[in-house]
């Protein structure tokens, strides 16, 4: 993947991750698309960064992301790499009251919305680039969020698969993995004492210079190459 001169949709990148990654790549020369759930937040950004484009948009309705994928068509028919990064982690147990409405929450902006959108930005004659970003969860669930990491190991399945079908196109299938980073996922201070998001980007940015397709960092390069033996050993570290 190119880095600069490329115009690019990330979706949830009004924090965390995904403002981490569109602030890059306005630094590196390109044009930068977030949408997210909250106008207030995305003004935020805006104020901030004038040059980055927002647009509302709740990705677990339907609806919402097909008027979000015809905006772009019609607004921005040039738009070449999607960055699909939005995604909520619920905290919770199956026997929690709300645990199915959550679950069903979680399962439409983490799985569904990327599917969705993947198979809706295709139709873009522009389109180079998808980038999915999973997690080291994927590889090793952390039981306190079951629903997160079941629906991250799903993205990461889909994203293998992705990435076969379209191997003989012109569109690059990248998959972004970060361990546990200091973001507000699951809520404010949980990930308090986990690395930066400015050095987990800039390390990706290096692989991406390198031609890598699938993109790690810290603990989350490990747990990409495990074998069963030491996904039990993570299995026994993340729930004792």
């Amino acid at each position: 993947m190119k880095l600069s001169n490329n115009k690019i949709l990330i979706t949830g990148g009004a924090t965390g991750i995904g403002l981490g990654l569109a602030e890059r790549f306005m630094h590196e020369g390109n044009t930068v698309i977030i949408c997210g759930r909250r106008e207030n937040v995305l003004k935020v950004v805006a104020d901030k960064h004038p040059g980055i484009v927002t647009m509302v948009c709740d990705l677990s309705q339907e609806l919402e992301r097909i008027a979000l994928y015809n905006w772009v068509a019609e607004n921005h028919s040039d738009l070449n790499v999607l960055v699909n990064n939005a995604g909520i982690q619920n905290w919770m147990d199956v026997t929690d009251g709300d645990f199915y409405q959550k679950a069903s929450e979680e399962v439409s902006i983490n799985v569904l919305a990327p599917l969705h959108l993947a198979s809706l930005f295709l139709q873009l004659k522009s389109l180079s680039t998808i980038m999915n970003v999973t997690s080291g969860l994927a590889f090793v669930p952390f039981s306190k969020i079951p629903v997160y990491c079941g629906t991250k190991a799903f993205l990461r399945s889909f994203t293998l698969s992705l990435r076969h079908q379209l191997k003989d196109s012109n569109v690059e299938v990248i998959e972004i993995i970060p361990p546990a980073l200091n973001t507000d996922l699951g809520g404010k201070g949980i990930h308090n004492a986990h690395p930066a998001v400015s050095d987990f980007v800039a390390s990706i940015f290096e692989q991406n210079k390198e031609g890598k397709t699938e993109l790690t960092f810290g603990t989350s390069e490990s747990r990409a190459s495990v074998n069963n033996e030491s996904i039990a050993e993570y299995f026994s570290r993340l729930n004792p």
